[in-house]
């Protein structure tokens, strides 16, 4: 099996393995290749009573793609903890049997690499690696940590950070755009997840993916990024949108918006960004690259304030979740999808079981309904003046009475104590609609009201999406209730947020597909 030629203009998926056996490994190897990994990156010291002469040659030999040996010692944040001579000469065995790359810590680099240039024959590249346990160092102490790490000759040098905050990440992404030899850079943890979507558009040279069934912490899989998000189509060229959201692990939205973007042949990648801080965050993601964002919990209504112009929608409900650079200016403009989203979605429910509401002097079967709403944050607002202007009757609970009442005194609604909700009798034919996180994984036994109540509502509506029938839904439907999932919501704005992203009409059927085979 040939070298992958890593070079400054291609980024290659590696899966990293951490077996503890060679059988483990050389399983863990034709898993990666069948997924979709161009290298394997091989951490000689997870593997128990480890033999080198032995298991290298093992390993080496019968390896189904290009193989990146690792050994690192305790010091480096690794488990090796023997001499410090012998595990050198590892990594040089390795080399000798013919393993593409040989990763060596810059402690040890520069004092190894000179001397083993002078006698190399072999078509192994040398990675030259520095792991960062420390806040990420400015710009200027960046570039002499490069130059020091270029200067032991590597042919690849790598860095790995541990960032507090997404806006760090910035620095890594200048650094893969302007290093002049072969880089991979990214951090580790939920935060660092966007550096590993994002390396290839900054010309990182390779890009991190764990195997099915053995997931890693702020790592994508290698079948996402094959399949989800393309990386072999990103480029300097492909415009960023993501959801900003705390947390963001639960987002289904690149699974939806990345394969809608190919389809109608639109350079981007939509992408999770776990953000502490807006100022920082917005304030640091200032170029035109990063065109567009979904907003999500907890900052629907936080964010508005971030925006330069809101749209008159989302101005009266005091929350946006939807956010457009304008190509022109630059300007932020905030929107509202959810609204829409929410409310048609539960009309079209009522609609197909056929049931009417003799008082729709608005032409929609909510009004003169009681509406109830769990939550009165960015989503119940969405939900409270959807209802709102279809002529129903708000009635909301919220654990912040005061968030309530000034809700309640948006929509002309009445507002309770949330704690009132779980015995709450609302009136024969009510509408139920969650806009809490009650029910959302990993906590699914959660709902914000008792089954008893449940079959006095003639629909209930739950705007958590994960999972995709919640256990409130699920109580509901066997109640009677005509359910509706958070999934049609979330269909719904995702198809008014492409709009707003692309300027293209979106493939609602080609979108709905998606969500029915893969929610």
């Amino acid at each position: 099996m040939g070298v992958v030629n890593i070079t400054k203009n291609t980024t290659m998926i590696c899966a990293p393995l951490m077996a503890q056996s060679v059988e483990q490994v050389l399983s863990n190897m034709y898993q990666a290749k069948a997924e979709g990994a161009d290298v394997v990156e091989i951490r000689l010291d997870c593997i128990n009573n480890f033999q080198p002469g032995k298991d290298l040659e093992i390993i080496l030999t019968k390896k189904p793609l290009p193989v990146l040996i690792v050994y690192r010692p305790k010091w480096a944040g690794g488990l090796y903890e023997g001499d410090e001579h012998k595990r050198l000469e590892a990594l040089h065995l390795a080399e000798d049997l013919g393993a593409d790359y040989v990763d060596f810590e810059l402690k040890v680099a520069s004092n190894i690499l000179g001397k083993q240039y002078s006698s190399h024959q072999s078509g192994t590249r040398f990675i030259v690696s520095c792991n960062l346990d420390c806040e990420t160092p400015s710009e200027e102490d960046l570039g002499y940590l490069v130059s020091r790490m270029q200067a032991t000759g590597a042919d690849i040098i790598k860095l790995v950070f541990s960032v507090n905050d997404i806006t760090e990440i910035a620095r890594i992404f200048q650094l893969l755009s302007h290093c002049q030899v072969p880089i991979i850079a990214y951090s580790v943890g939920e935060r660092g997840l966007v550096s590993q979507l994002l390396s290839p558009k900054f010309n990182g040279a390779l890009v991190y993916g764990s195997l099915k069934g053995t997931p890693v912490l702020g790592l994508p899989t290698v079948e996402s990024l094959r399949q989800t998000y393309k990386v072999e189509h990103i480029n300097a060229d492909t415009k960023v949108f993501g959801l900003i959201s705390k947390p963001v692990g639960h987002s289904k939205g690149p699974i939806l918006h990345n394969p809608t973007f190919r389809h109608v042949n639109y350079n981007g990648i939509y992408v999770p960004m776990f953000v502490d801080d807006l100022k920082k965050f917005f304030s640091t993601y200032s170029s035109p690259d990063f065109a567009g964002f979904s907003v999500g919990f907890p900052y629907k209504e936080a964010v508005m304030k971030f925006c330069d112009e809101v749209h008159p929608l989302a101005q009266a409900i005091a929350a946006v979740n939807t956010i457009i650079r304008r190509p022109s200016d630059g300007k932020l403009i905030g929107y509202n999808t959810d609204c829409e989203a929410s409310i048609t979605a539960i009309e079209d429910a009522i609609k197909e079981r056929g049931y009417k509401n003799g008082t729709a002097s608005f032409g929609s079967p909510l009004a003169g309904r009681m509406f109830v709403l769990a939550g009165a944050g960015g989503a119940g607002r969405a939900l409270a003046f959807g209802a709102k202007s279809r002529g129903a009757r708000v009635v909301i609970f919220d654990i912040d009475f005061e968030r309530a009442k000034s809700l309640a005194s948006d929509v002309m609604g009445a507002a309770r104590p949330f704690e009132d909700i779980l015995n709450f009798q609302p009136e024969k034919g009510a509408i139920l609609a969650n806009a809490t996180p009650l029910g959302m994984h990993p906590n699914t036994d959660r709902v914000p009201v008792s089954e008893e109540t449940l079959r006095d509502y003639q629909l209930v509506f739950d705007a958590v999406y994960t999972p995709r029938k919640t256990r409130l839904l699920k109580d509901a439907e066997a109640a009677g209730a005509i359910i509706v999932s958070g999934v049609e919501m979330f269909l719904r704005q995702a198809i008014g947020q492409f709009n707003l992203f692309t300027g293209k009409e979106a493939p609602k059927e080609f979108m709905r597909e998606i969500v029915l085979a893969k929610f």
